[in-house]
């Protein structure tokens, strides 16, 4: 498996989808249960963030707070970093996930192709999971996932 291609294709999916959503549109709830197009897209900045520190820990390391605030509760983490991000515009809260998504491309490309199919390499994950697993099931999917409620929604939206 490419996880760099991967990562590229979940999120050329997502932008795919949102490039013909209606502007007017961003804001209204109910895209996936009572957030917007706008909240999905904060909620997926927020795991791009994470994605970042996951991967950071395979290189130089550093800080985790996104990764800390998930462990505490992944229903509290969606809330509070949707709420964050509430007054930006969608630019910048779409900025904000490209940026991220930036980060981990460029981190992605530099993790040895053998290191992404280590088993246990995220014990909090599983030990029978490897670094390829969770970037398909919480990135990938994840983003695919969203991507199908957004195409939905703007469907119900416009007849």
């Amino acid at each position: 498996m490419n996880t760099v291609d991967i990562l590229k294709y979940g999120q050329l999916t997502l932008l795919g989808t949102l490039k013909d959503f209606p502007e007017g549109e961003l804001d209204t709830p109910g895209a996936c249960g009572v957030w917007s197009v706008k909240e999905i897209i904060a909620h997926l900045a927020s795991y791009e963030h994470a994605l970042v520190e996951v991967l950071s820990g395979f290189l130089e390391g550093g800080p985790t707070p996104y990764l800390e605030k998930m462990g505490a509760g992944l229903q509290q983490f969606n809330d509070k970093e949707v709420a964050l991000r509430r007054d930006k515009t969608m630019a910048e809260v779409l900025a904000e996930l490209n940026d991220a998504h930036a980060q981990a491309m460029a981190l992605a490309a530099r993790i040895p192709a053998e290191t992404y199919r280590q088993n246990g390499a995220l014990p909090w994950y599983g030990s029978e999971y490897d670094l390829d697993d969770f970037i398909v099931y919480t990135y990938y999917g994840h983003k695919r996932e969203h991507s199908a409620q957004i195409a939905a929604f703007r469907d119900r939206l416009t007849p």
